[in-house]
């Protein structure tokens, strides 16, 4: 259910239907503080971008204490229209943002938020943070403009001192995600990580990856905001492109590829 209230408010429970996911892995809340905490003068404003509100709950209780971390969140968004919409009005410094979201995923974001990216005086930074290593995830972001890529097992701590290092125009990445950026970048005309992935639209590829993981066409017309019979035909067309011959054969082959 989309939320009623305004999408800039902080702890606002706007976007998509939620689903329970765990929040930033760390040890106690108190070790948060760090090098990047606020005893160090540093400040970081941040937009917290992800269809699902029990994580981004988790993210604020282990980084937006402010006197603590030095990080203010101020303000949550759980879909590409209204993260536009927010980080446009609030004109963060850094920005956490999923790479699955309803409405073209974080790649969009992206896109639409290109100007603030480019913005001399005042720079939006991007760093993504996501439950995917698929490869094709972290090249498509890092193409987009985002400044790293963590993974959402990060701990506290550290998601706090990356805030501050792409704060800064750092590049941050989780250990093993670098490796796809530097194969990805060796070239000026890199290939495309997967041909046959390369033939699904954004919208297919969504679709692509709810039904490998389960759901149902009612959870990903809900999840996508569009009609069941929109959704069959975008299975169709996935299953048409791919040469697959149902949803079982799909999920092998989304497996297989690492895009679950």
């Amino acid at each position: 259910m989309r939320d009623t209230n305004g999408p800039v408010e902080s702890g606002s429970s706007a976007g998509a239907e939620e689903t329970p996911s765990a929040p930033v892995a760390s040890g106690e809340a108190a070790d948060v503080a760090g090098p990047a905490a606020a005893g160090s003068g540093r400040h970081a404003r941040v937009v917290l971008v992800d269809d699902h509100r029990m994580f981004r709950t988790g993210v604020q209780a282990e980084i937006g204490e402010t006197e603590r971390t030095g990080v203010e969140v101020v303000g949550e968004a759980a879909d590409v229209d209204q993260a536009v919409t927010v980080i446009t009005a609030t004109r963060p410094e850094v920005v956490l943002l999923d790479v699955h979201l309803p409405g073209g995923g974080g790649v969009e974001v992206l896109r639409r938020c290109a100007p603030l990216m480019g913005d001399a005086q005042q720079p939006v930074r991007f760093l993504a943070l996501s439950v995917s290593d698929a490869a094709e995830d972290v090249i498509g972001v890092i193409r987009g403009g985002a400044r790293g890529y963590v993974t959402k097992t990060i701990t506290g701590t550290d998601l706090v001192e990356s805030i501050f290092r792409v704060q800064d125009g750092d590049a941050v990445f989780s250990p093993r995600l670098a490796g796809f950026v530097l194969d990805a970048f060796a070239s000026t005309d890199a290939p495309p990580v997967d041909e046959d992935l390369d033939r699904l639209t954004q919208r297919e590829r969504e679709v692509l990856r709810l039904i490998a993981r389960g759901y149902a066409y009612k959870e990903i017309a809900k999840q996508l905001f569009i009609s069941v019979k929109t959704v069959e035909s975008h299975v169709s067309a996935v299953l048409r492109k791919l040469q697959l011959s149902n949803r079982h054969e799909l999920t092998r082959w989304a497996t297989a590829r690492r895009l679950v």
